[in-house]
């Protein structure tokens, strides 16, 4: 696959934790079937009083910071593409013990699955050769973009490794 349309709608700063190596999984109410995509950043959860509630202590600063998007009208920069390597499920009680694994609160992660039993998405990202400025169409939690993004060049954010090991640790 040289170029992808397919996206991923998220929070931008979720994004660049899954970008920076500060993240590793998602964690959804629903698995998927399709296992690969750009991730695109969203903005409407950034305009909503005390959205910053939502993220652990230690990443406020980060969270604040990567809030928007660089965007120029309605084309918003994508900068990563990511591939789901494995989903687990898990009941919502067992999600704190994950919390080294991604940015929010546990308290955020339980809300938003209530009693449900989580999906834990395990992502391998990689950063694109060049960040595109892309518009998509319209898509709750997929959409596609309007104009193909190249996969060349793009390189892993967490070597074999690294990757490797955190893998190990939540499967």
């Amino acid at each position: 696959m040289d170029f992808i349309k397919k996206c991923l709608n998220e929070w931008n700063s979720v994004i660049e934790a899954l970008g920076q190596g500060k993240q590793s999984i998602l964690i959804r109410k629903y698995g998927t079937t399709l296992d690969k995509f750009l991730l695109y950043p969203t903005v409407s959860y950034a305009h909503k009083n005390g959205y910053l509630e939502s993220f652990q202590n230690k990443y406020l600063p980060f969270a604040e910071e990567n809030a928007l998007p660089t965007r120029d009208g309605k084309k918003i920069e994508v900068k990563y593409y990511a591939e789901v390597e494995k989903i687990i499920e898990k009941p919502s009680t067992r999600i704190g013990a994950l919390k080294k694994y991604y940015i929010w609160t546990p308290e955020h992660v339980k809300s938003y699955i209530g009693r449900e039993k989580a999906h834990i998405w395990i992502l391998r990202v990689y950063k694109l050769k060049k960040p595109v400025l892309a518009e998509r169409t319209n898509g709750m939690r997929y959409a596609n973009l309007f104009e193909g993004v190249t996969l060349k060049g793009m390189k892993p954010v967490l070597n074999d490794s690294e990757f490797s090991k955190i893998y190990k640790n939540i499967n």
